[in-house]
């Protein structure tokens, strides 16, 4: 199981970390996880574009004072801006360390929990037979990735509350996600076996013993 220690200590009032309740008997933890931070800054809180952007707006500052008052103004409009730009780097890297610091995924024999929620602490539940399909991108440099789930519609999401663990832009219909996570390939390929074999599972359905005895 990933990060099982970390995860331990950091929700140690739990009876079972990132888990709502103990399993039921039969049903297994198979894996647990949370995002990777720095990932999860970049890809969910658009670290790098909102950095350039301050740092464009620096430069941008900085060559009109050197074109009005020479290099002393320039270098004087432009250490303020890349103090902010710093500034948003330090923030937003903060935000994504907290969202992964407080989020547990799990993967168990019969559904998807995801904790999540760093001011405000969440618990979903996503049984497999709820999952009608589920998507993996994974960046083959690093290894890290995303896996969305596609749940059927009788399942009420939000999109705002889900947000970063959800799939982006897909607001009428949100994705929940196991954002930033390590070794995305190898935690989708246990979803997916797990799923089949829970949805394989043969259905005995107990019948009334009078009735047998009836039919007798």
């Amino acid at each position: 199981m990933s990060d099982q220690k970390h995860i331990d200590r950091d929700f140690n009032f739990e009876s079972q970390p990132g888990l709502p309740a103990p399993l039921p008997a039969g049903e297994d933890l198979l894996w647990q996880g949370r995002p990777d931070a720095a990932t999860l800054s970049r890809d969910a809180f658009k670290l790098h574009w909102i950095t350039g952007y301050l740092i464009v707006i620096a430069l941008w500052r900085a060559g009109a004072a050197f074109a009005d008052g020479g290099m002393a103004l320039s270098i004087a409009r432009l250490l303020p801006y890349l103090a902010l730009a710093g500034a948003g780097y330090l923030v937003i890297r903060f935000l994504g360390w907290m969202q992964a610091r407080a989020t547990v995924y799990s993967i168990t024999s019969a559904r998807v929990i995801m904790r999540i929620g760093a001011a405000l602490p969440i618990t979903y539940t996503i049984p497999f037979v709820c999952i009608d399909n589920a998507s993996v991108l994974v960046d083959p440099k690093t290894g890290h990735g995303t896996i969305a789930l596609q749940t059927s519609g009788n399942m009420r999401l939000s999109y705002g509350v889900l947000w970063p663990h959800v799939l982006p832009w897909l607001l009428r219909q949100p994705q929940p996600a196991f954002r930033a996570i390590p070794d995305a390939g190898r935690v989708a390929r246990l979803l997916a076996d797990a799923a089949q074999a829970k949805l394989n599972e043969p259905r005995i359905e107990a019948r009334a013993h009078a009735a047998l005895v009836a039919a007798e």
